[in-house]
């Protein structure tokens, strides 16, 4: 998994690199410089470059990106967004470098003076945003704004480090951000080059290695990681030469009641298809399912349908009268693992945190701002401290679904946070989130933890989703293609 860092813990492995291992900042400074350089090459070759730059390390960054990108002949400029007075310390001694060695700096630091330059920076064939980096705490405002307006404008945006405008540890915009095609960020990526809504400003994410030591990184207590997929293909249980239906788990998808009968219907499909070796759908009335899928008529308590099964969901389509509460709390205390999804997480309310077995719960964001009494503003504001909280409050494994799902253990008391980058547009349709706790409940009858079970098939269900783009478009997946892709992308995986 790839460590995932807020600027606090940024700035420590920064300190531990320079005090500890011994790297000068001004060497740091020169290395990051140069990978971003290496960047704009790729981008535009021999075309005009306008670099941006503000005050602190990211300005000397962008310095010393336009000294390396003329000595191998571009035309790179770089314009101060901020008065000279404002340079210090490396900073200010690769400003001198880079004018020294002949490079151009051009002033762009009040309104009068940017409104000569804004055509050149707006007209550039790349701009490179080098004004904020991680530090970045106030809306931005007044003449910031209007620089980031004219970055805004040019046909090619390269960020460094972290697109301007954005809070590094949460991925809001603050007033206004720059937009970029591509970004180089150092050491590690930053949480909101990976979480919502921060990276869809950030286009292509590479990360330039500066010289942190791979031992400073690990000693950092750093909290959150991004799924790779050498992470799924280790979770994703494997085959056997002896396996058969009862090894593979059974499932017990309780949900479809009379109206919502696709929902149930979907999830057991997933189950099946992400290997359970048995299915069984209980609903009430007559349900209906898939032919490989047992269906279970249901009215009363669930009593002894809960034997021998593997992995248990309840909500996709569940209702939310008194029935469907007695048998969430029925579910709850019958130590079972278990997916708890869509009308279930309604029902069940406070009754989560007593569950006897290890639950999964899939809360969107309106779904985790009712378990948190909160709003769902406040949940998309910091969603990495929304799972966090509602994974603390429970004591379950939280999939906070959306653009780039977090998954947080609450059994576990670290706090760490899994972000999924699998997924997009493809999958806002309905029943895509019943297939996703299908999939969880069969890994999870597989005898994968529920962690596991949950951060695999959050991965594997986007990455279907981004599959079929190709053949639907991003606009024509709906939920019912999923579960032969998933199980595609299983086989592919592991």
């Amino acid at each position: 998994m790839k460590p995932v860092v807020t600027a606090a813990e940024m700035r420590a492995l920064d300190r531990a690199t320079i005090e500890d291992v011994g790297l000068p900042a001004i060497a740091l400074m020169e290395t990051a410089g140069r990978g971003v350089a290496a960047a704009a090459l790729e981008m535009v070759g021999q075309g005009h470059v306008a670099v941006v730059c503000g005050p602190g390390n990211n300005g000397g960054d962008g310095f010393v990106a336009a000294r390396v990108l003329r000595a191998a002949g571009v035309e790179a400029v770089a314009y101060l967004a901020v008065g000279r007075e404002r340079i210090k310390g490396d900073a200010a001694t690769h400003l001198q470098i880079l004018e020294r060695s002949g490079g151009l700096v051009l002033m762009a630091d009040t309104p009068a003076a940017l409104a000569e330059v804004d055509d050149a920076i707006a007209g550039a064939s790349l701009v490179i945003d080098a004004l904020f980096g991680v530090g970045l705490e106030r809306p931005i405002t007044g003449h910031f704004a209007d620089v980031i307006a004219a970055i805004n404008r040019a046909p090619r945006r390269l960020a460094l480090d972290i697109p301007s405008g954005l809070d590094s540890d949460t991925g809001r915009v603050l007033g206004v951000a720059a937009a970029a095609e591509r970004t180089v960020t150092m050491a590690a990526p930053k949480i909101a080059l990976v979480s919502a809504p921060g990276f869809a400003y950030c286009g292509r994410v590479d990360v330039c290695d500066i010289g942190v030591p791979p031992g400073v990184l690990a000693t950092q207590g750093i909290r959150a990681g991004l799924v790779e997929e050498a992470d799924v293909a280790r979770w994703l249980p494997r085959t056997a030469p002896m396996d058969h239906k009862g090894t593979r788990g059974h499932v017990l998808v309780i949900g479809g009641m009379t109206g919502m009968r696709g929902a149930g219907r979907l999830a057991s499909l997933a189950a099946l298809r992400a290997g359970a070796g048995l299915v069984t759908l209980a609903a009430t009335g007559e349900p209906t399912a898939e032919d490989p899928v047992m269906t279970r008529s249901i009215s009363g308590r669930l009593g002894s349908l809960l034997d021998g099964k593997a992995a248990i969901v309840i909500g996709p389509g569940l209702g939310r009268d008194d029935r469907a509460r007695d048998w969430v709390l029925e579910v709850l205390a019958s130590g079972v693992p278990a997916v708890v999804d869509a009308d279930a997480l309604f029902v069940a309310g406070d009754q989560l945190a007593g569950a006897t077995g290890p639950i999964v719960i899939t809360p969107h964001p309106g779904e985790a701002a009712r378990l948190l009494a909160t709003d769902v503003p406040a949940i998309e504001a910091d969603r990495l401290a929304a799972a966090r909280t509602l994974a603390a409050k429970t004591g379950a494994v939280v999939v906070l679904k959306g653009a780039r799902t977090i998954i947080c253990d609450g059994t576990l008391g670290d706090e760490f946070c899994s972000v999924n980058p699998t997924g997009g547009p493809s999958l806002g349709t309905g029943g895509s989130g019943d297939v996703l706790a299908g999939v969880i409940g069969a890994l999870c009858a597989q005898r994968v933890s529920p962690h596991d079970a949950a951060r695999a098939a959050t991965y594997v269900h986007g990455a279907a989703g981004d599959a079929l783009v190709a053949s639907h478009g991003m606009r024509g997946v709906v939920s019912s293609d999923l579960p032969l892709e998933i199980a595609r992308q299983i086989s592919r995986l592991s």
